[in-house]
């Protein structure tokens, strides 16, 4: 018997979270006092606002893990081929149920915990200090301190933030388990302002969404209401046990043929569709000799569809051309 839905996958905005029931009991948080997440859309200040969210969509498998993470409070690691919508699925989410502008982490070979927590910036602060002295305001640690999207994530919000860690294992091989007890615990400490406490007990630190500052006592964040928190991997390394047995795991397979023309009907509305049959099939084709991304799909009928940009004779020349193969089967000898 499925779940119930909080999240629908049906591109239609509610109030889901009004239904979440209170989480188990060990995973049950009390960070404060409570601070109002901001409003807004997703996607904000970007030029894709709300395109990614609006065309995600999610198989039923995807609704129910979803759904799951919210009911437990817990991490979603996705993993699953390119273009198979592993960043878009939080975006997707945080549009449908209002919980505002999505946090995100893009995870390199040199991020490191602290990376997503918060920055902090001693030349500044003394700088600063010299320049006006120790007393002096711009001195003290909260103007040179910057939470992260994690450490933002973490704040004692009353409704939960939505954060992606997007591609974790492009990461070094102990972030997985250094995020392992701060996502677990759901709390984290600012070494700095801990160390400054008897002198500065309270701090107004930067967010990492801009949206002004926010109160941390004695140096120390404790959450409120867990975030949606998504993971996405390329499935190119094996993560701990400890690691994966906190999250729930939802694997994403690449889309097939209804599947993939709902995604075309959703991002390019009104294309033709004698053109999305001819270069689908082009896409089918190639695919079975290698690996291909769904936006590779997207960016070839885009441009075939525009008779001021390639003639008809030569569409399926062009599409081949701006498809080209992400991995390459035995046979495969084309790049």
């Amino acid at each position: 018997m499925p779940l119930k839905r909080i999240y629908r996958g049906a591109d239609e905005p509610h109030d889901g979270l009004a239904e979440l029931p209170a989480p188990p009991p060990w995973r049950a948080f009390d960070g404060g006092p409570a601070l109002e997440p901001p409003d807004g859309p997703a996607d904000p200040g970007t030029a894709s606002a709300g395109h990614r969210a609006g065309t995600f969509r999610p198989t039923p498998e995807t609704v129910e893990l979803v759904n799951a993470a919210l009911y437990l409070r817990r991490p979603l690691l996705v993993t699953g081929p390119p273009g198979s919508g592993k960043s878009s699925l939080p975006y997707a989410v945080a549009r449908e149920l209002g919980l505002g502008p999505v946090l995100r982490w893009n995870v390199t070979s040199r991020s490191t915990l602290r990376d997503g927590l918060y920055q902090y910036d001693p030349l500044s602060r003394l700088y600063a200090a010299n320049q006006a002295g120790p007393d002096a305001q711009g001195a003290g640690l909260d103007e040179h301190l910057r939470l992260g999207p994690l450490g933002t994530a973490l704040l004692p919000y009353s409704r939960p933030r939505v954060l992606l860690i997007d591609e974790i294992d492009k990461g070094d091989l102990d972030l997985p388990n250094d995020l392992l007890h701060v996502l677990e615990d759901g709390q984290y400490e600012i070494d700095e302002l801990v160390r400054a406490a008897p002198q500065q007990p309270d701090a107004q630190v930067l967010t990492a969404d801009g949206r002004g500052r926010a109160p941390i006592r004695g140096g120390r964040v404790r959450c409120r209401s867990f975030p949606f928190t998504v993971l996405t991997s390329n499935a190119e390394r094996e993560f701990p046990a400890a690691f994966l047995r906190r999250c729930v795991v939802l694997e994403l397979r690449r889309p097939e043929g209804a599947e993939l023309e709902d995604i075309v009907k959703a991002h390019l509305p009104g294309s033709d569709a004698e053109l999305v049959d001819e270069i689908l099939r082009v896409f089918l084709s190639r695919r079975e000799d290698g690996e291909l991304a769904t936006d590779q799909l997207l960016n070839a009928i885009y441009l075939t569809s525009r008779p001021e940009l390639t003639e008809a004779a030569d569409r399926a020349a062009l599409a081949a051309q701006v498809m080209p193969y992400l991995s390459r089967g035995q046979d495969d000898d084309v790049f």
